[in-house]
């Protein structure tokens, strides 16, 4: 159980760096090297695991809070009737919106550790 919980605080981290190279796969297949900048914004992650800093955590923790919180009100026009979809944007809404909810929750994640001073 102490191993555990010595690696939950990474966790966010990981889940961050996995989005990314995801999401890398995803466009290289279309788009081929234009792709290799996204690999860019895994670097900040890559770095809190190697090198704890607590200034950069709490910063990726307050963006990433705040983008997750634009993308919320944007599911939120959509429960309210806002903006008027079609079934197949809807489902692919439905997914992405899981995404978002758990990038909301990992920053979340990322202010809790950087506040309790766990590195």
């Amino acid at each position: 159980m102490n191993t555990i919980s010595k690696y939950t605080k990474f966790i966010p981290y990981l889940y961050f760096i996995s989005v990314i190279i995801y999401w890398f796969t995803a466009v290289n297949r279309n788009q081929g090297s234009s792709a290799y900048i996204i690999l860019l914004l895994g670097l900040p992650f890559l770095w809190q695991l190697v090198k704890p800093n607590r200034k950069l955590n709490f910063s990726l923790g307050i963006v990433f809070v705040c983008l997750s919180s634009y993308l919320i009100l944007a599911y939120l026009s959509d429960l309210l009737n806002i903006v008027q979809w079609k079934d197949s944007t809807k489902k692919f809404l439905f997914l992405g919106g899981l995404l978002v909810v758990g990038n909301f929750i990992m920053s979340l994640w990322i202010i809790r550790n950087s506040i309790k001073k766990v590195f």
